[in-house]
């Protein structure tokens, strides 16, 4: 199955706005809180950003321009992003949570023209001008402004991404990236212009802009965000309140939410998760407590999702699923041939794909073989052409000659009842000897002959863990991503392998 081309000329924002004229005064956004909710409807939302696009153009800012965001857990997110696209500026969303060194740092190589921010959000000492919030949403009320439309190739947004070397990469996306997350609306959400969304996500997460804003606004739907604060035991009572239809969060937040009975939801058709793994613990956990499946997607910041399971293709257990429809992915070997197995790999006409990395184009060339845009994740197709997920590239661990997927001895591990999160992690333990060590969090240290009787039952001996090291937490990045090189770096340096 293929997708139309991008129309030319397009603009991002004037697609994602592109339903609010059938019915200005349907709510596009409500903002929950445990008594209030706040509405936005679609006439007032489409207002708001064509308003601020207008009224930063007015401080002097040109097409092109870069605008960096420092924005919270608000609407002014959303908004900033889109007014910007709207008339050509470049916005680059930056997490509320970097240090004044980190935005200094990461400002320094973009050049802002201007700096959007939030109350007590931390700035870059940086010469652009700032926005605070009274001014920009005094810029809602300014005349609506044209949508500037040219070649959906050209920049639209930068995002940045956790960069191999530790040092993070600004992931430059055209307009085009919104045309292909329609391929996610019937590959992924099954989603209609009737339904209800509620995302667990902050609006400054991509994750809740893409997936709990964008998508349900291009449709038509009603997107429902928890306002600032909103402890996940509430999640469920505003579902039920709210009539939610479908669900989308991380996986941890669903395992916070099975840690308290739950009633059924009855207008909920199914949960989303992204983000991470989800563990088939939590997946099956949900399914029995509410009668729902989660549809799990697979992707990264380069080329947002792009695996996924749907109501209309559920995903094979243990796999990601398939390739959403219009998609065109590989699995490459080492040698650059495709087949069965190999490293995942995204065809560079896909339109989701990013344009490359912000100034730098060697580490851009390096991610390509041919045509083939590589994930650095390991993928084994299965008969029905579904994607078992074997783990990233520099996480694969080798035991007795086997390469092992440290996904499979995590799941293994997360069967055992007082386990709550594991991390496989090939380590050394001498000279050209490593060994498999599983990290894990628990309420109390778990006697490691219990482990090893535990994964015994579960995997192959060659899989099986040699040491099993307690953590009170597992290193994550921004993303939420588990960072097991950071647990092979710390256990390396405290124990003199470095």
């Amino acid at each position: 199955m293929t997708h139309d081309p991008v129309p030319s000329p397009f603009n991002m924002a004037a697609h994602v706005l592109t339903r609010a004229a059938d019915d200005p005064t349907k709510t596009a956004l409500s903002i929950l809180g445990p008594d209030t909710t706040q509405d936005w409807s679609y006439g007032q939302i489409e207002s708001a950003i064509r308003g601020a696009a207008t009224g930063l153009l007015e401080t002097g800012l040109n097409e092109g321009d870069r605008v960096l965001l420092r924005l919270g857990n608000t609407p002014d997110f959303p908004i900033a992003f889109l007014a910007c696209i709207a008339v050509g500026l470049i916005p680059v969303p930056t997490s509320s949570q970097l240090t004044v060194a980190e935005i200094t740092a990461m400002a320094a190589g973009l050049s802002p023209k201007a700096i959007i921010a939030g109350d007590a959000i931390t700035l870059p000492d940086h010469a652009a001008p700032v926005i605070d919030t009274a001014t920009f949403e005094s810029f809602y009320t300014r005349p609506a402004a044209q949508f500037v439309i040219g070649d959906p190739n050209r920049v639209a947004y930068i995002i940045y991404t956790s960069g191999t070397s530790g040092t993070p990469r600004g992931v430059v996306h055209a307009h085009r990236a919104i045309w292909a997350r329609r391929m996610m609306h019937d590959g992924w959400y099954g989603l209609t212009r009737d339904d209800r969304v509620l995302h667990a996500g902050a609006f400054n997460w991509t994750y809740t802009l893409g997936t709990g804003l964008m998508d349900p606004w291009t449709v038509g739907a009603t997107a429902l965000i928890p306002e600032v604060g909103t402890a996940a035991r509430d999640l469920l009572t505003l579902m039920h309140k709210h009539k939610a239809t479908i669900f989308a969060a991380a996986p941890g937040v669903y395992r916070q939410l099975l840690k308290s009975p739950i009633a059924p939801i009855p207008t909920l058709r199914h949960g989303l998760s992204a983000g991470e793994k989800l563990p088939d613990t939590t997946r099956d956990a949900w399914t029995t407590a509410t009668s729902t499946p989660i549809y799990e997607a697979f992707g990264m910041s380069e080329c947002s999702t792009f695996i996924s399971g749907c109501p209309s293709t559920p995903a094979d257990a243990g796999s990601l699923g398939q390739p959403q429809p219009g998609r065109r992915i590989a699995l490459l070997a080492k040698d650059g041939i495709l087949g069965d197995q190999g490293q995942i790999a995204v065809h560079n006409a896909d339109p989701g794909l990013m344009l490359g990395y912000f100034n730098a184009p060697k580490d851009t060339a390096n991610r390509f073989s041919g045509d083939w845009f590589l994930t650095g994740d390991i993928g084994q197709r299965l008969p029905s052409g579904a994607i078992r997920y074997e783990g990233r590239v520099d996480d694969m661990m080798n035991a007795g000659g086997y390469r092992v997927s440290p996904i499979e001895v995590e799941t293994a591990l997360a069967l055992h009842p007082d386990v709550n999160e594991v991390a496989a992690v090939a380590l050394p333990i001498k000279k050209d000897v490593t060994v498999i060590a599983a990290f894990y969090t628990s309420a109390d240290v778990i006697d490691e002959d219990e482990l090893a009787a535990h994964c015994a039952k579960h995997l192959a001996r060659y899989k099986a863990p040699r040491l099993f090291v307690r953590k009170d937490t597992l290193p994550r990045g921004a993303n939420n991503k588990l960072l097991r090189r950071a647990l092979r770096s710390q256990w390396e340096t405290e124990n003199g392998q470095t």
